[in-house]
């Protein structure tokens, strides 16, 4: 009998499962209000644009981008945090669930690297659903999370796809939207292609049945 010593019950599993609950825990404007706070006490930096009002008509240097990348790292821990912590539980389990099939015990039983055989085949298995989700993600990159960017006071789509909504603009509020559908669909299919290189399985064969 061969003893396979899972990844799991270590302070490394335990950190990471805290993370990802924390993260699905807290709602991300109450983690913006928080971050808000934090920054203006600790740093000395007051987020409400996209950078300091005295770079705005101005034209793009150093101190420019450095204001512009000061202000964005707020958001940025903001909106990427409940996304970061779905992918962490999700990964974890479908990882958990390929360490238990036979061909991982049976690559360790043959003395595979405990490193090689988890990064080679089951981490790889498990980034099928990480893949599978770029068709909804890559239109949120662009729209941005719209109630972080209101409590935040910045000047993204988000915000600006809520006002047209609510000045009925029906123009601008139906082009936005095509164009996040758009967005939705061509992240699908680069969803789709990048499956077909990451699972052979999953790989369109082309066959006519006769």
């Amino acid at each position: 009998m061969v003893f396979i010593r899972q990844p799991t019950n270590t302070w490394g599993d335990y950190g990471l499962t805290f993370v990802g609950l924390l993260g699905l825990a807290t709602p991300n404007f109450l983690l913006a209000l928080v971050m808000m706070y934090l920054a203006n006490i600790w740093f000395d930096t007051t987020i409400g644009n996209l950078m300091d009002l005295k770079y705005l008509n101005e034209p793009m240097s150093w101190d420019k981008a450095k204001s512009i990348m000061e202000h964005m790292i707020i958001p940025v821990v903001v909106i990427g945090t409940s996304g970061t912590a779905a992918m962490i539980r999700r990964l974890r389990a479908n990882l958990l669930d390929e360490l238990e099939k036979q061909y991982v015990v049976t690559a360790r039983a043959k003395g595979v690297p405990p490193f090689k055989g988890l990064v080679k085949y089951p981490l790889r298995m498990s980034l099928n659903f990480f893949v599978a989700d770029i068709g909804s993600i890559l239109p949120a990159i662009i729209s941005g999370a719209e109630i972080v960017a209101i409590v935040l006071s910045l000047e993204t789509t988000g915000p600006l796809l809520i006002a047209a909504l609510q000045s009925q603009d029906m123009y601008l509020a139906g082009s936005f939207l095509m164009f996040l559908a758009a967005l939705t669909v061509f992240g699908v299919l680069i969803s789709d292609i990048a499956l077909g290189f990451l699972d052979p399985r999953i790989r369109l064969q082309g066959k006519v049945e006769k």
